[in-house]
């Protein structure tokens, strides 16, 4: 007699319920996201056009990287410094701030030193050379953001992130397109990171109080840096895989083809959206129980947020991308070439969702093994794309099948870093973490039969009504045939999820 699968361990109910609210406040994170974004590229591509649009986009692309190398891992590193310390929290969050400030202060004299680095295939006028500047305001609205998500503060990353930031860039563009359509952009960039920096410091304070007896101290800085370095790669790497596409395009193409795959690419990065979100709230949880040594419950809530992501990302990638021509054309006439780009980009975000859950873990318990699988992930993806390019070439197609290539590149870079990314959890925990269920599947192939059936109408239709019946079906059966207790606790007020007796496994 073959003997009973054995059950998953109990979890603490106070940690999943922990991660149900900061999903729900990252589901409605999303939603106000993608209201705020869609009139930002509509703007932007209508106003400005595709080849400011470009110029724009790789600019910002540099800034951002550097940001994220001056982050220093502490958005997501910044949790176990705070769960391991004896000292006064809002001195360990300010010993953070300068380290941020400090690395930031270097990557802003490079690229005021070097500007052809955001600029290379677009004059230089003067007022571009100040664009780095934003780094100090990413970084430390990044850390400060990090500080609040530590006491479960999800809200205060959505008012920043999500209204506040996105809603200041598409006003700030709109009336600026009246002014300069060359710097326009970049000014309400500029405008938005302050906005952002502001909604993030205020909170911070709020909730943490001023650092009263706080020193800085140049060496506790630096074995802060030091200790981080690891972590600071990992995020540098994952935050490159989002961005090396646009960079390799940028040196075969024009500004041109580089806005439109941007707009596709801020399209698809959606769905990311969502699970960036729980980073925040998934760090204080799994560091807790690692440090209980209850690595059972580590993968319990690895496996219980991957699918509840991966779920999430489905269904926005199917609502987006079976309409695909109809979004990129709200954009423009101009954009409607790249939605062969944007498919390929929204399934890239689906298959990304294992890997990326699997690492929220790994960056406590193999952070070395982690980086190296990332770092093989970048240079696979970054081979392929110039690779796929060059063939593309050859066959002679045209520039906007040519630029597909780094989106397929990323989709298949991507699904290896899921497969490597999850086994070795898998195995370090002994336990399974694969967020993989079969209800997946009959979700997206009744979402897929209703939305073929929407793109035979006027795009109007198509958009109005398409896509709420694509995501209609799919949450159905996600929610009849893929959803258990513990899942519907996403969607229950933490008074009604406090009286839910959680079962020990499905």
């Amino acid at each position: 007699m073959a003997s009973a699968p054995p059950r998953e361990p109990e979890t603490p109910k106070a940690d999943l319920q922990a991660l149900a609210k900061g999903g729900r406040t990252n589901l409605f994170g999303f939603v106000l996201r993608l209201a705020a974004r869609i009139p930002f590229l509509f703007i932007a591509g209508r106003w400005y056009g595709a080849e400011a649009l470009g110029i724009f986009a790789y600019a910002v692309i540099v800034v951002e990287f550097v940001a994220q190398l001056a982050t220093l891992g502490l958005k997501r590193g910044l949790a176990e410094r705070l769960s391991n310390t004896d000292r006064p929290h809002v001195h360990e969050i300010w010993d953070a701030m300068l380290a941020g400030f400090a690395a930031s202060a270097i990557g802003v004299m490079l690229l005021i030193a070097f500007p052809w680095a955001m600029f290379p295939n677009s004059e230089i006028q003067g007022i571009e050379r100040l664009l780095p500047l934003t780094i100090f305001a990413l970084v430390a609205s990044d850390i400060a953001l990090a500080a609040l998500a530590y006491r479960h503060d999800i809200a205060s990353t959505v008012r920043a992130r999500a209204i506040i930031e996105p809603w200041t860039i598409s006003i700030a563009a709109f009336a600026l397109a009246f002014v300069s359509s060359r710097d326009g952009l970049i000014i309400a960039y500029v405008l938005s990171m302050i906005a952002a920096l502001l909604a993030s410091l205020w909170p911070l304070i709020r909730t943490y109080g001023l650092p009263y007896g706080w020193r800085p101290h140049p060496g506790r800085v630096i074995q802060l840096a030091w200790y981080n370095l690891p972590l600071a790669a990992a995020d540098a790497i994952e935050w490159i895989s989002r961005r090396i596409d646009i960079a390799i395009l940028g040196l075969f193409f024009g500004p041109v083809i580089v806005g439109i795959y941007y707009v596709a690419q801020q399209v698809a990065s959606l769905p990311q959206k969502l699970k960036t979100s729980f980073d925040p709230i998934l760090g204080p949880v799994i560091t807790k129980n690692l440090k209980e040594g209850n690595k059972a419950a580590v993968a319990h809530q690895v496996k219980q947020a991957g699918f509840w992501i991966i779920a999430a990302q489905a269904g926005v990638a199917l609502a987006l991308g079976i309409p695909g021509e109809a979004v990129m054309g709200l954009v423009g006439a101009a954009f409607v070439g790249g939605t062969g780009v944007l498919a390929f980009l929204l399934a890239a975000e689906v298959v990304a969702a294992t890997a990326a859950v699997s690492e929220s873990a790994l960056i406590y318990v193999a952070r070395h093994r982690n980086l190296m699988i990332s770092t093989f992930m970048i240079v696979v993806q970054a081979a392929l794309s110039v690779a796929l390019i060059l063939l593309f070439q050859h066959l002679e197609w045209s520039e906007l099948y040519q630029a597909t290539g780094p989106a397929i590149a990323l989709m298949l870079a991507l699904g290896m870093a899921s497969i490597m990314k999850a086994r070795l959890l898998s195995r370090l925990l002994a336990a399974p973490v694969s967020p993989w269920r079969w209800a997946l599947v009959w979700a997206t192939g009744a979402a897929t039969v209703v939305g073929f059936i929407a793109t035979q109408v006027p795009e109007w239709m198509e958009l109005a009504i398409g896509v709420p019946a694509v995501l209609a079906v799919y949450c159905a059966i996600i929610w009849l045939r893929g959803f258990g207790e513990e899942d519907r606790m996403l969607f229950r007020s933490a008074k009604k999820a406090e009286g839910v007796s959680l079962p020990e496994g499905r």
